[in-house]
This record gives C-alpha cells, sequence and structure tokens, in this order.
C-alpha cells in the first residue's frame, strides 16, 4: 500500500512540474509573440541598413557594387586631409558648444528655479528655439549674419564697432582681434574661424532651453529638506549651490553631456544650410563632409566608410564619458 501511494505521489510530482514547464514554455512563448512586432521594425529598419551600409563601405559604390574593394575606402580616409581638418573641425565645435551649453544652461536653470515673477514665461521662452524648425532659424540667422544688411552688424555699427563678416569669414577669432590691436601671433594661436564661432552662438541659443528644461526637472527632485538643514548650518547661496545642487544634479548632468556631446558630433542641417561648410572648408565639420563626399561627389563607398569611422569615434567617446564621468556622478 505504501509502495503504491509513493508511485501515485512520483507520478503527481512529474505531472506538476511537467505542468509547470509547459506554462514556462507559453509565457516565454507569449514574451516572444509580443516582442516579435517591435523586433522585426529593429531588425528590418536598423539592423540591415547598418550591415548593409557596411558593405557599401567596402565596395566602389555606383548604384551596385561594382568591385568589392575590403578596407581600401577606410585607410583612404585616414590618408585624406579633408577628413582630418573636418575631424579637428567638429572636435573644435563641440569642445567649444558642449561646456558653453551645459554651463549657460544650469546657470538660467538654477536662476530659474528660484522664486521670481514670471519665470514660467521665460521657461516657456527659452525652450521656444528647440521645438522651432532648425532650417527656418538657421536661415533666419543667416540673415541676421548677413555682413551687409544683417541686424547683428547694424547694431555693431550703431554703438561704433566696425561690422564682421561673420559666416563669411574664414580667419581666426584671435588672429582678427591680434590684427585690430595691431599684434603679430604665431599661426597656431588663431583659434576658431569666426564662422565656426557665429554658428556655435545659434547651436547654444537652439539647444540651451532642452538643457534649461532638463536641469530644471532634476532640481524638482532634489529634496527642500536638504537645503533646509544646510541654511540652518549657516550655508550660503553660493554653499548651497556647490555642495548640494551641483552634486545632485551630477546625473542630469551626465544625461546631457552624453547627449550634447554626440549631438555636437552628429551636427549637420543648421551648419549647411548657414554656411554649407564654408568658408572654404572653415566649418565642414564631419557630418557636412560626409554629405559633400556622398551628394556632391558621388563617392557613396567612401561616405558610407566615413560614416562608419563617425560611429566609431561617438561610440568610443561615449564609452568614455561612462568610464570616467560616470564614476563620478552622485544617485544617492
Amino acid at each position: 500500500m505504501a509502495t503504491g501511494t509513493a508511485t501515485l505521489d512520483t507520478a503527481s510530482s512529474r505531472n506538476l512540474w511537467s505542468g509547470k514547464k509547459m506554462r514556462r514554455v507559453r509565457e516565454i512563448g507569449l514574451g516572444y509573440l509580443l516582442l516579435a512586432p517591435a523586433l522585426i521594425i529593429l531588425i528590418v529598419f536598423e539592423f540591415l541598413p547598418v550591415f548593409y551600409g557596411l558593405y557599401i563601405s567596402m565596395c566602389n559604390w555606383k548604384l551596385s557594387c561594382t568591385q568589392f574593394i575590403g578596407a581600401d575606402n577606410f585607410t583612404r580616409a585616414f590618408d585624406d586631409p579633408d577628413m582630418w581638418n573636418a575631424l579637428t573641425t567638429t572636435i573644435t565645435y563641440s569642445a567649444i558648444s558642449v561646456p558653453l551649453q551645459l554651463g549657460l544652461g544650469l546657470l538660467i536653470a538654477y536662476l530659474l528655479f528660484q522664486k521670481i515673477r514670471g519665470k514660467d514665461w521665460f521657461r516657456v521662452l527659452f525652450f521656444l528655439p528647440y521645438i522651432t524648425s532648425t532650417v527656418a532659424s538657421a536661415a533666419i540667422w543667416g540673415y541676421l549674419y548677413s555682413p551687409d544688411r544683417g541686424l547683428i552688424n547694424t547694431i555693431l555699427k550703431s554703438l561704433g564697432l566696425p561690422g564682421l563678416k561673420w559666416l563669411g569669414e574664414s580667419k581666426g577669432i584671435f588672429y582678427i582681434m591680434a590684427q585690430n590691436a595691431g599684434v603679430d601671433i604665431p599661426s597656431w594661436l588663431n583659434g576658431p574661424s569666426l564662422a565656426l564661432i557665429a554658428l556655435i552662438i545659434y547651436t547654444t541659443w537652439v539647444f540651451v532651453g532642452y538643457d534649461i528644461a532638463i536641469f530644471l526637472a532634476g532640481m524638482g527632485n532634489i529634496s527642500p529638506e536638504l537645503y533646509e538643514a544646510a541654511k540652518i548650518d549657516g550655508a550660503s547661496g553660493w554653499k548651497l549651490f556647490r555642495h548640494i545642487t551641483i552634486p545632485l544634479l551630477s546625473p542630469t548632468t551626465f544625461f546631457l553631456l552624453i547627449l550634447t556631446v554626440i549631438g555636437t558630433f552628429k551636427a549637420f542641417n543648421h551648419i549647411y544650410v548657414m554656411t554649407r561648410g564654408g568658408p572654404g572648408n572653415a566649418t565642414s565639420t564631419m557630418g557636412v563632409f560626409i554629405f559633400q563626399q556622398m551628394y556632391e561627389s558621388q563617392r557613396y563607398g567612401y561616405s558610407a566608410a566615413l560614416s562608419f569611422i563617425l560611429f566609431a569615434i561617438i561610440l568610443l567617446l561615449t564609452i568614455l564619458q561612462n568610464r570616467f564621468a560616470g564614476e563620478r556622478v552622485v544617485y544617492d
């Protein structure tokens, strides 16, 4: 009798285990079924184009692969002085734009976080350039920068200052300043071109509103009790900002840092609308250079290789930021 009961218990356990296994299989199958539409879209519109673009970068491409040349396009890129100039311009553009945007965004956000009249209107006003069409606003700024009838030069001349060429000036800003002061400086101190600085001013005007909005959201998550406790201990406004706001905003700052670096390295629309990479190649960033190689020079394989080089650079920079800046982020 005991043997029969044990046999029944074993069979019951086996059936229970089998039932759990089948239920688990059905749950997994349902999960994959629900994921299938998104996975198909990801494969068709993301992975396949990437691998197809990699294939194009290894070809001499004229509507189709006329000759498979392997890594020749990549080696050609590293030997191309125009590519290195575009990369240098991109790095300069990013190195100036990123700290300027984040620093100005943090400062304005901190001011708008205080109890001031009309702060909601100011928040909307600063955010408007970000939601405005980039092409339209870039075209308007191009007119503002006009050396003859532009509003900026009109204001400068009304103040008794000389007008500038702005988007048409390829000389470095330090060279221009030294020239006006009658001082000679070495060529390596010329600095970024005035045209590039003009683009950076526009870029800051557009994207600082987004940074302000994100910084304000981050400040809203900081507990007011921390500020109250610090004030009781005698902390002033600067100390509150230095020891509470900045450390606790580090996750927000880190997020914006990654997005801003990626955005500046990918910048194209406003640069092409305002300067088309000129004058000369003073504002020819990697995005503009890739576009020129593809649509103007019709070097499809070469432009694809340049795109993957830019992708690798952005990926490397993101990894380095995660490695070094990520360690300094305070999540508590």
